[in-house]
């Protein structure tokens, strides 16, 4: 096992978990009434909010409509094919 399938393999499971985490995150902002300190939704959002405060400070919400984790799902998911797609730059570096 080379060291390019390692990060292959870590870049894909922590590019995917983020865009699972992302997608939850969206779902959370329909329900603005849940506590996201509390304990299953703290999950959520601790991994995202440091990604989150600084993009509100640039996109702020419009009409009311928190828009910043969609941003994120959009830099992660082209990040992950760029990175580990068909033709990423990591896996042509394996073949």
């Amino acid at each position: 096992m080379t060291a390019v399938t390692v990060a292959n393999w870590t870049l894909s499971v922590i590019l995917g978990l983020m865009i699972f985490l992302f997608i939850f995150r969206i779902v959370l902002t329909w329900y603005p009434q849940v506590a996201l300190n509390r304990f299953p939704f703290n999950i959520i959002s601790l991994p995202t909010e440091p990604f989150l405060v600084p993009t509100r400070r640039i996109v702020p919400p419009l009409g009311g409509v928190d828009i910043t984790p969609i941003i994120w799902v959009g830099v992660f998911s082209l990040l992950r094919e760029i990175l580990i797609g068909q033709q990423g730059l990591l896996r042509m570096m394996i073949y």
